[in-house]
């Protein structure tokens, strides 16, 4: 489109030539400018009715107030109901916790008193309507002091059951022979060289001169050495005074000062020392005073083959009479 405009005297001619781009901006400009002043416009007024509290206007502004709190409640209370869902699931297995550390503490001997017992917890709310917010922090303030007892109860547990692994495998309570026919108990019998009544006090194990001789428990060689009655003889000492001795062998495969492990392989069976034939004496001394060695392995006395296995191929030198 052209616009021709004419110099009022008639001296001269200007053609303007629009666009449809330039009517577009234009009309986006009217329009942008209309809009500002609209809202310009409508901010003024609304400061004024507040400002003058219009009836109308003041109710409209409740309203709004109103509608936004009650968004805000509702977003409330829906979190504090999932939040007081959750607790009761941690109270329903705090709950499973104390029964299981119960029946631990019961298998493992640790008495009820030894350890204070956590709270079981109860409801959140005293009723249907969603929890206050102090009701929902004393749960978990009570949830956290059940869990921390619970957590010494089971740390207890666990030194308990570790202290107990460690007295089993110290206790002398596995056979000393892989394969081997129990002899003569421990008590009064004939002696074999003098054939008078006399105090036997250990237990022989029949087995072929070279059977691997195993440690009943865990210990300290305390002597590993030549002795005139009991020959090649090894004692290994348990803790608190309990020794148990391994007499008559044909060889030693330990020397005084070493840690053997319950199971392995500490001299081979033999006929040293006074004695009739291929034998193992055993015997078991709480502070030097002989105790019945069954009394230590009747739960231990089945046959082992595997415990063979322990003995290396190479064994060490014989240990020199002395």
């Amino acid at each position: 489109m052209q616009i021709i405009l004419v110099h009022p005297r008639l001296k001269q001619a200007k053609a303007l030539h629009i666009t449809r781009g330039w009517v577009v901006g234009v009309g986006a400009l009217v329009l942008f400018l209309m809009a500002g002043g609209t809202s310009v416009l409508s901010y003024f007024a609304m400061k004024l009715a507040v400002q003058v509290r219009l009836p109308v206007v003041q109710q409209w502004v409740a309203q709004l107030d109103e509608h936004d709190q009650r968004r805000k409640d509702r977003f409330m209370r829906e979190n504090l109901d999932a939040l007081a869902v959750r607790i009761g699931r941690l109270q329903a297995q705090l709950t499973h916790l104390e029964a299981v550390g119960e029946r631990l503490g019961t298998m493992a001997g640790v008495r009820r008193e030894d350890v204070a017992r956590a709270g079981r917890g109860g409801a959140v709310a005293s009723d249907s309507r969603t929890p206050s917010i102090a009701q929902l922090d004393l749960a978990i303030d009570s949830l956290s002091a059940g869990l921390d007892r619970r957590a010494d109860h089971f740390t207890l547990l666990e030194f308990e059951l570790i202290e107990r692994a460690v007295r089993a495998k110290l206790l002398p309570g596995s056979t000393p022979l892989a394969d081997g026919a129990p002899g003569s108990r421990f008590g009064w019998r004939v002696d074999p060289f003098t054939g008078r009544g006399t105090m036997h006090e250990g237990m022989d194990f029949t087995a072929p001169t070279g059977t691997p001789i195993l440690a009943a428990g865990a210990g300290v060689v305390v002597f590993a050495g030549y002795h005139p009655a009991y020959g090649n003889q090894v004692d290994v000492e348990h803790g608190n005074g309990l020794v148990t001795r391994y007499a008559h062998a044909s060889r030693l495969a330990v020397k005084e000062g070493d840690i053997v492990r319950q199971g392995q392989w500490i001299a081979d069976v033999g006929s040293t020392g006074r004695s009739t034939g291929p034998h193992l004496h055993f015997e078991v001394r709480v502070h030097d005073e002989a105790r019945d060695p069954y009394k230590f392995l009747q739960d231990g006395l089945s046959p082992r083959p595997e415990l063979a296995a322990a003995k290396p191929a190479a064994a060490p030198p014989r240990v020199p009479r002395r």
